[in-house]
């Protein structure tokens, strides 16, 4: 096996980045306690409040968003790009680096240039169809493509010959028993574990429309017997809750222990994110998804095979209303044996063995990059 001794890691910007990334990196520590990790963040992108929070060597260096239209800033790509790239690749030369694995973010990309320049292996990991700005253009330099989902080489011909490895998580979640954590999880909230719960997720950011429909349609779940577990969102503006509910509806503006929030769950009412959808499906939680109705429709992508085979069910964002709540998810959160078909449906499709699965295609590329 190839001697993997140095890891730098690129990826930033957003959660759908930075949370494979670090997953990724705990499993290259479990193999290796020794192994040097190093990761790569801008200045102003949310890598700088997780990635040293997580005890992982961040380093800062240039980033800018790649214009898509002739303009100004197109003029200046040049320049930025070669400062950047510099940055990057002082980086892999002081820590020696064996591979970059990039995650996406326009920070990967001086990363990937960097790496192609010194002739240091590459690995880009994506999750969306279509692929990333940053992730398209490093392609260009390297064939170790791997990718989260099965529909993604069927969906875009520059994928099609990559490996579908499955998504990096975190082992909070790839080694949890729902089941067994259930009555624990309950009791964390202040929820009934006799009570169906629906769980409600946003994204980090959560999700406006959502949190309005549910408001709306609180009194007839928890007058139905139900309870709800609603993560607000921690940048999103409060919504009113009704009180005096005759069961529980507990709000958090973020909830970091997510595995203990998927343990109470029965059903999820969440975005169609990458991650969301990899999460759900590894832990066979079933979920109605509200992809985002803005940009190119990844997040509709995303949940579409997990709908076709029996995990979920897609609502448009326009359609999300407290009386389509009453109408569709009520009945369902109150039928035991579809939510459990449906979770049967949802594991066969999800996978928790996404870190392990990048691990061994990163070691693959640098064994190949050792004997050319």
């Amino acid at each position: 096996m190839t001697d993997l001794r140095s890891v730098v890691l690129a990826g930033g910007g957003t959660g759908g980045h930075i949370y494979p990334l670090l997953a990724f990196a705990d499993c290259l520590r479990r193999h290796d306690p020794d192994i040097r990790i190093t990761c790569l963040g801008s200045a102003k992108g949310l890598e700088n409040e997780i990635i040293p929070a997580a005890g992982y060597d961040l380093r800062q260096v240039p980033a800018y968003q790649l214009p898509r239209s002739v303009n100004v800033d197109l003029v200046k790509t040049g320049p930025r790009m070669i400062r950047s790239m510099r940055a990057c690749r002082a980086v892999l030369d002081e820590v020696a680096a064996d591979a970059v694995v990039g995650f996406g973010g326009y920070v990967a990309v001086p990363g990937y240039l960097a790496a192609w320049r010194r002739k240091t292996p590459i690995v880009i990991h994506e999750v969306n169809v279509p692929p990333g700005v940053a992730n398209k253009l490093g392609m260009r330099f390297t064939d170790h493509v791997a990718v989260g989902f099965e529909h993604q080489p069927q969906l875009v011909p520059s994928l099609a010959d990559a490996r579908v490895v499955g998504v990096p998580l975190r082992r909070s979640l790839t080694s949890l028993d729902r089941a067994a954590r259930r009555a624990e999880a309950c009791a964390h909230f202040g929820l009934d574990p006799n009570r169906p719960t629906v769980f409600v997720y946003g994204g980090s950011q959560g999700a406006r429309a959502i949190n309005l429909a549910m408001a709306g349609a609180a009194k007839a779940i928890t007058a139905a017997g139900c309870q709800v577990l609603h993560i607000i969102g921690a940048r999103n503006e409060p919504v009113e809750i009704p009180t005096d509910l005759p069961a529980p509806y507990v709000t958090l503006p973020f909830l970091s222990e997510m595995e203990l929030g998927y343990a109470a769950a029965d059903l999820l009412l969440s975005r169609g994110g990458a991650m969301t959808v990899a999460e759900a499906t590894a832990l066979g939680v079933p979920a109605i998804y509200v992809p985002l109705p803005y940009g190119n429709g990844e997040q509709r992508r995303n949940a579409l095979p997990v709908v076709e085979a029996g995990g979920g069910m897609i609502v448009d964002n326009a359609d999300l209303t407290a009386q389509w709540i009453e109408t569709n998810l009520l009945p369902l959160l109150r039928d035991p044996a579809r939510i459990s078909a449906m979770s049967t449906a949802a594991a066969g499709y999800g996978r928790r063995d996404g870190d392990e699965a990048l691990r061994a295609f990163t070691l693959e590329a640098v064994a190949k990059g050792a004997g050319q």
